[in-house]
C-alpha cells in the first residue's frame, strides 16, 4: 500500500470542500488555483485514500423544528462494568448502528463512552435508553445531559495552510 502524500494544494482542496462540498469541479479548481483536470484527479485520489470519508448536507434543526418538532439532543456518558477490548467493541457495535446515535466516542479517563444522541421527545429518549443501556447487562452507569441550546456545531477539521516537513 502506498503512503499518502498531502501537499498544500490538497490542503486547500480539503479546506474548500469543508466549506462547501457542493461546488462544481470548475469552481473548486478556480478557488484553489489549479486546472480542472488536476482538481478532479486530486479529489478522486483523496476520496480513494479515505481522506474524504463522505459528503453530506448539514440540516438546520431550527428551520426544521416547525415540521419535525424540536426533539431532544443529549450528551450521554456511559460506563461499563467490564472494559476488556471485547466488551468495548461489543458495546460500540451495538450502539453505532442505532439511528438515534449521532456520535460515539470512546474516551478516557472517566466514562468509557460519550454519545451524542437525538430523540423526538422524552418517551423517545426513554425507549432509546431501554434499548441501548438498560438491556445491556454490562452497562454500569449512564449519565445524560440534555441540550437546552446549541451554541456551536462545526464538523470541520482545522487544517494548516501547509504541512511541516
Amino acid at each position: 500500500m502506498e503512503s499518502l502524500v498531502i501537499d498544500s494544494v490538497d490542503l486547500r482542496l480539503l479546506q474548500a470542500l469543508q466549506d462547501d462540498a457542493s461546488r462544481t469541479n470548475q469552481q473548486l479548481a478556480a478557488l484553489v488555483h489549479v486546472s480542472p483536470p488536476t482538481c478532479l484527479r486530486r479529489v478522486q485520489r483523496l476520496r480513494q485514500a479515505g481522506v474524504i470519508e463522505r459528503e453530506v448536507a448539514l440540516l438546520s434543526p431550527d428551520k426544521l423544528a416547525p415540521l419535525l418538532g424540536h426533539g431532544l439532543q443529549a450528551v450521554v456518558e456511559v460506563s461499563l462494568d467490564r472494559q476488556s477490548a471485547e466488551a468495548l467493541d461489543e458495546f460500540e457495535a451495538r450502539v453505532t448502528p442505532d439511528e438515534a446515535v449521532q456520535q460515539c466516542w470512546r474516551v478516557s479517563p472517566g466514562p468509557d463512552f460519550v454519545l451524542i444522541v437525538g430523540a423526538r421527545d422524552m418517551p423517545g429518549y426513554l425507549a432509546l435508553a431501554q434499548r441501548l443501556f438498560t438491556a445491556d447487562a454490562n452497562v454500569r452507569n449512564v449519565k445524560a445531559f440534555f441540550s437546552v441550546k446549541r451554541a456551536k456545531f462545526e464538523p470541520r477539521l482545522a487544517l494548516p495552510a501547509q504541512l511541516e516537513s
